[in-house]
């Protein structure tokens, strides 16, 4: 079976719709309301994939659905042909999560944080120590556990928030903005882990750091104004938009000059 049919790991986003009431302003101007996706589908297999799009796009929106963050106005989102909702703690459970932003405890070091998310995804105390010193060499943050969060810098932080979405070993990896803050080496590391990683599970990577997708991706989505306007290989994305170019070439010509992330 191809990696987009093979149902053991599989992502199936079908019709996702999501608008929001935006209100009135002064001098009477009525509420309306921004459609921030408009019938989004697709499905994942295993494979690493980067989501690119400009601001407003609904790049946001959309992975806030599929984490379970927010309701869709309508559509589905699947895991393993099983609604993911109705799935419940066993979706969860499958599920890695690295937010573009989160509020750390500086008081904790990074072994407690790694400890306290293991406990908020209900992996047994047995593994607990065994799983913190596993993602944190995959993350190389292994000599720095024990230090205070308020001494990491951003890139440790960030690193940090990947190895915890990295516990319990989901097969459904969905990473917000990955490389904010790293150093080039460290971006190029990540890169590799990445691909290794993709092997067996599903990465989506948002990110507006073209080069952190561009030859490591098994596909690019192209997300504009809540609607999916291509899904393909970076080699028959460039030769569509942008022949004899590369991504961020496709990226100017499909979403202009329009900044996003």
């Amino acid at each position: 079976m191809t990696h987009e049919t093979n149902l053991a790991t599989c992502l199936a986003v079908e019709g996702l719709k999501k608008s929001y009431l935006i209100r009135g302003g002064r001098f009477g101007r009525p509420a309306t309301r921004k459609q921030a996706l408009a019938g989004v589908s697709f499905t994942l297999g295993p494979g690493l994939y980067g989501l690119l799009g400009p601001n407003g796009a609904g790049k946001s929106t959309l992975i806030n659905i599929i984490t379970g963050s927010l309701k869709a106005d309508g559509g589905t989102v699947q895991w393993c042909g099983k609604n993911a909702r109705a799935l419940d703690i066993r979706f969860r459970r499958a599920l890695g999560y690295m937010p573009q932003q989160q509020g750390l405890y500086d008081s904790y070091t990074g072994r407690r944080f790694l400890a306290y998310m293991c406990a908020l995804k209900e992996i047994p105390s047995k593994d607990v120590p065994t799983q913190v010193e596993q993602v944190a060499e995959w993350v190389n943050l292994s000599h720095e556990l024990d230090k205070r969060l308020a001494a990491y810098s951003g890139g440790m932080k960030q690193r940090l928030l990947l190895a915890s979405a990295l516990l319990g070993d989901p097969k459904l990896l969905i990473l917000d903005e990955p490389t904010a803050g790293l150093d080039p080496k460290e971006r190029v590391r990540l890169r590799e882990l990445l691909a290794e990683m993709a092997k067996d599970r599903i990465i989506l990577v948002a990110t507006h750091v073209v080069s952190d997708v561009e030859t490591v991706a098994t596909e690019i989505l192209l997300l504009k104004n809540g609607k999916l306007v291509d899904k393909a290989p970076v080699e028959r994305l460039i030769e569509t938009y942008a022949p004899g170019q590369n991504l961020e070439s496709v990226y100017l010509a499909v979403f202009g000059e329009e900044d996003g992330k």
